[in-house]
């Protein structure tokens, strides 16, 4: 297959007995194991230490059997699942072993020392595992935010091969790019058959190696860890099961993504029917108790959160009025879930007229969409860019959700005007109350495109969770402290 690769003039990188991915990852892996093993030893002598300075006697059988809890650590936290590569800086799935694997050997402990009637201390079951659980995640929260830096430098990135239609493949590589903490770095892509003319077609800068029958050899030759296979009608079943046997001798990995786009795990499952593997969809829950608990969520939240900003939100109003003229709160038409209409309350950042100014400025419109944006706004004030920069003029905001007219999270309240030239697919964001922050604030705020912003909110909306809204509140606070994409 090579040759004839060849032939047609395609040129290989050499392939290596040793990818630098499997390198890194065997050393990230010791450090994983090393770190939770220290975990478990630093729990365990803290725990004894507090006995020790409290005046307990502690013999010596059970500074033993303590040590060899350390030592079982790793293993109870590889029979969870923590150290699968698949989880290293993906998603909950790796604090969610680490979670169980912990409870796990805490049961483990208790209920052998109940059915052997064994005299342990109890500081075993209620301190020092718990301790080692809440170390060993930190230290995985710290591994995952170093990795995601190194891999923001390009480096500690697995070798994909996309397989299917141009723009699919483009697509990919740009949230590769975009997106670099997942790890994955598209170094070559084969096209449909009849679709690959010859040498020197790429795709954005993406060399295109041959056609989907030359897959195979072409993962080997560019030492690809693994092979991502996008929707097309080409690949049928039968023609992936080939897929998965050609590429399974060198260890390469096989993503196939589905033709539905941006549904989550919770929502999907894999249901085996008369011998065929099928995608069952769940329709996401915009009603019932699952959206009680949210609207409960949202406005105790908010309630505390007026409260303890009630000083900080006085003196920013005392700044806006004494540097301009005109009131403090902005208010403005936005449309809420089901299209409806509501007062939005901002702290005002522009002169005043702001929006008859800016019909001589339509000109000058930044983004790519129905918004206008402008980086240097001649409108904003002095005050108003710092308010904006870190995200301080939408405080107000909190009052439309105590109200009910918005949610902490959810995608953004649009104009009236935008939401007139919204297309059906759009029109979907509107299912929701709108948000304070979203994964539109969370993954560039004003430096996405306006299809990014659709799509970040389209995401939101087919796949709400209370867990998702804690874990956007978690990295609105780096993005606005980081005041990058603001203006």
């Amino acid at each position: 297959m090579r040759v004839g690769l060849e032939e047609r003039g395609v040129a290989f990188l050499d392939a290596s007995p040793l990818t630098a991915s499997s390198i890194w990852t065997r050393s990230y892996m010791r450090a994983l194991l090393a770190g939770d093993m220290a975990c478990a030893m630093i729990a365990c002598e803290a725990v004894m230490g507090f006995r020790l300075w409290v005046g307990a006697y502690i013999p010596w059988s059970e500074l033993l059997f303590g040590f060899g809890l350390g030592l079982l650590w790793p293993g109870a936290m590889a029979l969870a699942g923590v150290y699968r590569e698949r989880s290293h800086g993906e998603g909950s799935e790796e604090f969610r072993a680490v979670f169980n694997g912990g409870a796990g050997l805490t049961a483990a402990v208790a209920i052998g020392a109940y059915a052997t009637q064994t005299m342990i201390a109890r500081s075993y079951v209620m301190a020092m595992l718990p301790l080692a659980t809440v170390l060993t995640l930190v230290f995985r929260y710290r591994m995952r935010k170093r990795l995601h830096r190194r891999r923001a430098d390009g480096e500690y990135l697995r070798r994909v091969v996309a397989v299917g239609h141009r723009t699919a493949v483009l697509d990919l590589v740009m949230q590769f790019r975009r997106q670099p903490y997942h790890g994955m770095r598209v170094v070559a892509a084969c096209l449909p058959p009849g679709q690959y003319p010859g040498n020197g077609l790429d795709i954005d800068g993406i060399p295109v190696y041959g056609d989907f029958a030359d897959v195979a050899t072409v993962a080997d030759k560019v030492s690809a860890d693994a092979v991502a296979v996008l929707a097309c009608p080409e690949l049928d079943g039968a023609a992936l099961r080939r897929l998965a046997w050609s590429i399974e001798t060198k260890g390469t990995e096989l993503f196939v993504a589905p033709a539905l786009m941006d549904i989550a795990g919770p929502r999907t499952s894999i249901r085996p029917v008369a011998g065929m593997p099928l995608l069952h969809v769940e329709h996401p829950e915009f009603d019932g108790t699952r959206q009680i608990v949210k609207s409960l969520f949202d406005r105790l939240l908010s309630t505390a959160a007026l409260t303890v900003l009630a000083i900080p939100m006085l003196v920013i109003t005392v700044l806006v009025r004494a540097t301009s003229s005109g009131p403090a709160l902005f208010r403005q038409t936005r449309v809420g879930r089901d299209g409806r209409e509501f007062q939005v309350f901002k702290f005002r950042t522009m002169v005043q007229d702001a929006e008859k100014l800016k019909l001589d400025l339509l000109a000058d419109n930044e983004f790519d969409g129905v918004l206008f944006k402008m980086r240097n706004d001649p409108r904003i004030t002095r005050v108003g860019g710092f308010l904006r920069r870190y995200s301080l003029d939408e405080l107000p905001q909190l009052l439309n959700v105590v109200r009910g007219e918005m949610s902490l999270v959810g995608p953004r309240p649009p104009l009236p005007e935008e939401v007139a030239l919204y297309g059906t697919d759009v029109r979907r964001r509107l299912v929701v109350k709108p948000g304070m922050t979203g994964l539109w604030q969370v993954s560039g705020r004003s430096d996405l495109s306006w299809e990014e912003s659709v799509r970040l909110d389209l995401r939101y909306v087919e796949n709400w969770s209370l867990i998702l809204d804690l874990q956007i509140l978690w990295k609105t606070w780096s993005a606005v402290t980081r005041g990058g994409g603001a203006y």
